[in-house]
């Protein structure tokens, strides 16, 4: 009596269409440096969406830039015995306990924007930062004719991904002698940092013809202090990440380049990359994502579609 049950049980669930209870969903952690940057936002969509079409779960842990809440909130994902981990590092090396965690748990973990220096990195899907660097510092010069002060404000220190753009930006500006840089602070990736060190960069140096902004909620602050010193005309700011506010703030002039990541599609590659691993699929290298400089006559192109 007790076989006609379990047969008829598994009948129904058949006919019904619903997984038996052994066909549980793969469950991926996601550890973003950033709970409010828009950025970040919208690659946790990109992941969540693309988990959804895979069928996987997601279960996220909060930081808010404090390494050692990303820390803690990694090891809980290890202690729930996750089948993979995407990350983006608040901290290149200060995160190291977190992928050592995962290792010895035999649980991939994959970097997303940001890099970790850690031997147990699984991959990093990454943008290639030095030549975005590099891009962005020669358009900066061409569309400053070669000449006039540069200041940098950029991301936080101990980030590799913002140290790797500085550095290429730095190597390519030096290719400009009537370029000096002549400001240059790491700070956290912020709307009012930017609005500080713009202020203090243009008490330091008002004839200042560049400001490098390590990403766009920096750009979008030092573009305030720009404008309330009536100096825009004047001076060419630049950011990164193509964030919507960014871009609408190109097409008005408010800053004058963004470099177009699409965290969506970064977010949903992260997810593919995960996949692809766990079946077998593991590249060796860095997997890099495009990028596209977007001035004022493109920058619309890359706008959100209204609702």
């Amino acid at each position: 009596m007790k076989r006609i049950a379990v047969v008829l049980a598994g009948a129904l669930t058949l006919m019904l269409g619903v997984a038996p209870v052994h066909a549980q969903k793969k469950v991926v952690g996601l550890a973003l440096a950033s709970d409010t940057n828009p950025f970040y936002i919208v690659m946790r969509a990109g992941v969540e969406a693309r988990a959804k079409e895979l069928g996987w779960e997601v279960r996220v842990v909060t930081a808010n830039e404090d390494v050692s809440r990303q820390v803690n909130g990694v090891m809980d994902l290890v202690a729930q015995k996750v089948d993979g981990i995407l990350i983006s590092p608040i901290d290149a090396v200060a995160t190291g306990a977190a992928y050592e965690a995962a290792h010895k748990a035999k649980i991939p973990i994959i970097s997303l924007a940001r890099g970790a220096k850690s031997p147990y990195q699984s991959l990093f899907v990454a943008m290639d930062s030095v030549q975005i660097g590099r891009d962005i510092a020669g358009w900066a010069a061409g569309a400053a004719g070669g000449k006039g002060k540069v200041g940098m404000i950029a991301g936080p220190a101990g980030a590799n991904v913002f140290e790797d753009l500085a550095a290429g930006f730095k190597s390519e500006i030096a290719k400009h002698k009537d370029m000096p840089i002549v400001f240059q602070h790491q700070v956290a990736l912020t709307r009012e940092q930017g609005l500080k060190q713009a202020e203090d960069l243009l008490v330091a140096h008002p004839d200042v013809r560049v400001i490098y902004a390590g990403n766009d909620e920096l750009a979008l602050g030092a573009a305030q202090a720009v404008a309330a010193a009536g100096k825009k005309s004047s001076i060419l700011i630049t950011g990164l990440n193509g964030i919507p506010p960014a871009l609408a703030a190109v097409t008005k002039g408010e800053i004058d380049l963004t470099i177009v990541l699409s965290p969506m599609v970064w977010g949903r590659m992260g997810m593919d990359v995960m996949d692809g691993w766990l079946k077998g699929n593991r590249p060796k290298d860095q997997v890099f994502i495009k990028h596209i400089l977007a001035t004022k006559e493109n920058a619309a192109d890359y706008m959100p579609p209204k609702k």
